[in-house]
């Protein structure tokens, strides 16, 4: 499930919002944390952190397909736990930052 750059991968915002109070979040937070950095290293989330207010969060990752991406998401601790919902969004990245080059698509 792994996406490096050069590879065949879609760009998809993956926007959590809170479903619980966020004292209820913040005891699922390290788990969460841990599960961020899991997908980091295996080169799947590129970027993501709070929304201010502090209501939910957004992610940008990088996958195959649609299902690949609503499978992470249905792992995220936050998810198991009951306390956010995502609303994922894939977007074809025609323009990007120099080191997100690799990841830029052309429209047909």
């Amino acid at each position: 499930m792994a996406t490096r750059p050069g590879s065949l991968a879609i760009m998809f915002v993956l926007e959590l919002t809170y479903t619980a109070p966020v004292s209820a979040v913040d005891k699922e937070l390290e788990a969460h944390v841990a599960w961020l950095d899991q997908l980091y290293a295996q080169g799947v989330f590129i970027a993501s952190g709070r929304k201010n207010p502090r209501d939910g969060g957004v992610i940008l990752a990088v996958a195959e397909d649609l299902a690949a991406i609503e499978e992470i998401a249905a792992g995220d601790p936050f998810v198991i736990a009951e306390v956010c919902e995502y609303r994922i969004t894939e977007f074809i990245a025609t323009k990007t930052a120099p080191e997100l080059a690799p990841y830029r698509q052309v429209l047909p």
